[in-house]
């Protein structure tokens, strides 16, 4: 395809510019064509944009409006305040939390949820589990969907911890760095917790 002319540079469509460079050059000048072109171009960039959406709606991780369709489907109460991601990550885990019981089945159920690795430990003697985020700092931010999902996923006789990772002093001592240079250096506790 060649470059676009001066003269129909002006067609901010951009299936209009397409249209347009399939039309017989003693068209370059012809305003009526441009505007037709523009028009009708229009129209199809709605189209496109329309039907790439839809397909989006296809896969959790693209979802945004037809989120509620999967909630549905996968029997989880709609929470249009949530933000999306956290939807998201309620849907992708009822997902991955199908099969028999197992560590690998809550760390994959969990790591929809922190955006990062999880182990699982089991302390059969006290007919419970733990739950460790090793990459997430903090609680991660919807919790109490992990907990719901969880306890949906595990037998009902066993408890289960949550354990989660802080940054402490230690961390920092090992980037052998004294409390000095850290406050010269003026970090936020996040940008802290990602230097150490």
């Amino acid at each position: 395809m060649s470059a676009p002319s001066a003269v129909h540079v002006g067609l901010t469509s951009e299936k209009g510019r397409e249209l347009f460079s399939y039309l017989p050059s003693y068209y370059e000048t012809s305003r009526v064509m441009q505007a037709d072109m523009q028009s009708k171009g229009s129209e199809m960039d709605l189209l496109y944009q329309a039907l790439d959406e839809t397909l989006d709606q296809f896969f959790v991780r693209t979802a945004t409006w037809g989120l509620e369709f999967w909630e549905q489907e996968l029997g989880i109460e709609t929470d249009r305040l949530k933000p999306v991601e956290q939807r998201r990550a309620v849907v992708e885990s009822k997902l991955r939390g199908a099969g028999k019981f197992s560590g690998r089945l809550v760390a994959n159920v969990a790591e929809a949820y922190a955006g990062g690795k999880v182990d699982v430990t089991f302390q059969p003697e006290a007919w419970s589990f733990t739950v460790s985020f090793v990459d997430t700092m903090g609680i991660p931010p919807n919790i109490d969907d992990l907990k719901r999902a969880i306890d949906e996923l595990k037998p009902a006789h066993m408890a289960v911890e949550y354990e989660y990772r802080y940054l402490i002093w230690d961390d920092l001592d090992k980037k052998q760095k004294t409390w000095d240079e850290l406050d010269a250096a003026s970090l936020t506790w996040n940008e802290l917790e990602v230097w150490a």
